[in-house]
């Protein structure tokens, strides 16, 4: 049965913009009736804090399983970082492991996070934008870099399947990344829009290689990469034929897709067309972060209630997210990976 279009989410994550809500805030949530909302370090200080700052998210949209995304991958990209939380080592650290104790490594992996998983929901976070599945190439911008696990297919799909069970294992969704692929990239699609001129075959039986393997996962989020191979004019979050061909088609990607954030310089136009455009495409959801009044406002203008395919992918997500809950001894956890990290 569909839910009424006036009870849906809209189609869009949203961010906030400092460690609390502010009344203008929680008026804007209400009305803008987000899926859910993601942060950054702007809001992350203290484990009480952020425990109340989640609280007051899905109170502004009155539904406690709104989705709070972060970016929690290790190394650069870690929003939670010490005194308060882990120091988690960068994916590339797994990788360089991996050459010589592909076993230790996958161990290590799935320790990493499901410690990670557990802190997460601790705070009552719920989705983790991790693993990176891009292969970075020799001439690539360093934005992937040590984010990945490696340049080997096989050996980034053993080590990002590790990711995901850790995860899933500690009641927290892991996201794919960035689908199709990144990792041809020359410049950094926060700054600029990367242009791909691979051949197909290439680009299929390697790119990507790894989103076909773990295309059951239940969140994936594009690339703002434009693959001239099957789109010469639009980056996969803008890109129709991309989404439909590529993601849904030859990856076989049946989740909930949503774009990269809508404030990368990689897109054009003002951010009402981003947002129709991403969601045109295909995207289930559109995802916005800077927490900016303004651009929110103008991304609610492109956006839309929830269609029941993407309302169906998310209630097969959190049933994902919540129908195996693996225990573990945190501290022996703990000892035992910096043992394998040694």
């Amino acid at each position: 049965m569909s839910v009424p279009e006036n009870n849906r989410p809209s189609a869009v994550v949203l961010g906030c913009a400092g460690p609390s809500l502010t009344s203008e805030e929680k008026a804007f949530f209400r009305d803008a009736n987000p899926l859910g909302f993601i942060l950054f370090a702007r809001n992350c200080e203290t484990p009480e804090q952020v425990t109340a700052l989640v609280a007051d998210l899905r109170d502004a949209v009155g539904r406690a399983d709104a989705p709070v995304l972060i970016d929690q991958e290790g190394g650069r990209v870690a929003r939670l970082r010490p005194p308060h939380w882990r120091n988690m080592p960068a994916a590339s650290r797994f990788a360089a492991l991996y050459t010589h104790a592909p076993e230790a490594a996958e161990e290590a992996v799935y320790l990493n996070n499901r410690l990670t998983a557990g802190e997460l929901c601790r705070l009552g976070i719920t989705v983790n934008c991790t693993p990176v599945l891009d292969l970075p190439q020799p001439d690539a911008d360093p934005i992937i870099g040590d984010r990945a696990f490696g340049k080997a297919p096989e050996q980034v799909v053993r080590l990002a399947e590790m990711v995901c069970k850790g995860m899933l294992d500690g009641g927290v969704a892991p996201v794919i990344k960035h689908v199709p692929g990144h990792g041809r990239a020359t410049v950094d699609s926060h700054q600029a829009l990367p242009i791909v001129g691979t051949d197909p075959e290439t680009l299929e039986t390697y790119d990507f290689a790894p989103f076909v393997a773990l295309s059951a996962m239940p969140w994936a989020m594009t690339a703002h990469v434009v693959y001239q191979a099957f789109d010469s004019d639009a980056p996969a979050t803008l890109s129709k034929k991309v989404v439909e061909e590529v993601i849904r088609g030859h990856i076989g990607f049946d989740g909930l897709l949503i774009s990269d954030d809508l404030s990368m310089k990689a897109l054009g136009g003002n951010f009402r067309r981003r947002a129709e455009g991403s969601l045109a495409a295909g995207c289930d959801l559109v995802l916005h972060c800077t927490g900016e009044k303004g651009e929110m406002v103008a991304v609610m203008e492109g956006c839309r209630p929830m269609t029941d395919k993407a309302l169906a992918r998310f209630a097969e997500a959190e049933r994902m997210r919540t129908e195996t809950w693996v225990p573990i001894d945190e501290k022996e956890g703990e000892a035992r990976l910096a043992e394998l990290l040694q």
